[in-house]
């Protein structure tokens, strides 16, 4: 496995090793040993999936607030989407910075997001599968999002987004929320 950094400190790229012949291919997508050798302690204890049928599809930005925020293993196993991360840790150096990672059945690349980040992606073909790995389970009380052209952050896509939910598309920005004190996450 290759662990390769990031432009933000803790959103780290994961290369698995990938053994192929005749039949096809096989890799481990999580190893717990692995992954602690490689200084990354998770304990994991949720998986989630989700399709996109169309190119264009934006999902996020989301997160969960304290006690209940996430670190997530993220992996593409169906088509190609970009996908991103934003540091929303109000006192942290990185803070309103974010990173893009083109990922993809193909490339079989995986992105850690670490607690304290904002996650979305864009899908760049049509049918396109996401799956994840979270630390910490899902609870609607602590669901947030922000709205993904915010220009606090200024992500930059490869083209708009054509498609997203309603909840997405009527997201707050990043100051309405710090402004109504709807952000519990401090760097430390």
């Amino acid at each position: 496995m290759n662990v390769i950094e990031t432009n933000l400190k803790g959103v780290v790229i994961i290369e698995p090793k990938v053994f192929g012949d005749s039949r096809g291919w096989f890799m481990e997508s999580w190893s717990k040993q692995k992954f602690e050798a490689a200084g990354l302690n998770f304990d994991f204890v949720q998986d989630n999936q989700s399709y996109s049928a169309h190119k264009g599809t934006l999902r996020g930005l989301h997160y969960q607030l304290n006690p209940m925020s996430q670190a997530k293993l993220v992996r593409c196993t169906r088509g190609k989407l970009l996908d991103f991360a934003v540091d929303i840790r109000q006192n942290s150096p990185q803070f309103a910075k974010w990173t893009a990672v083109e990922l993809s059945a193909e490339n079989k690349r995986q992105l850690i997001i670490p607690r304290g980040f904002a996650h979305g992606f864009l899908t760049l073909t049509d049918d396109v599968e996401i799956q994840y790995k979270a630390d910490n389970y899902y609870a609607p009380q602590c669901d947030g999002n922000i709205k993904w052209d915010d220009a606090q952050i200024g992500i930059k896509l490869p083209f708009a987004p054509t498609i997203l939910s309603d909840k997405d598309a009527k997201a707050p920005s990043l100051s309405e929320r710090i402004e109504r004190g709807e952000l519990n996450f401090f760097f430390d």
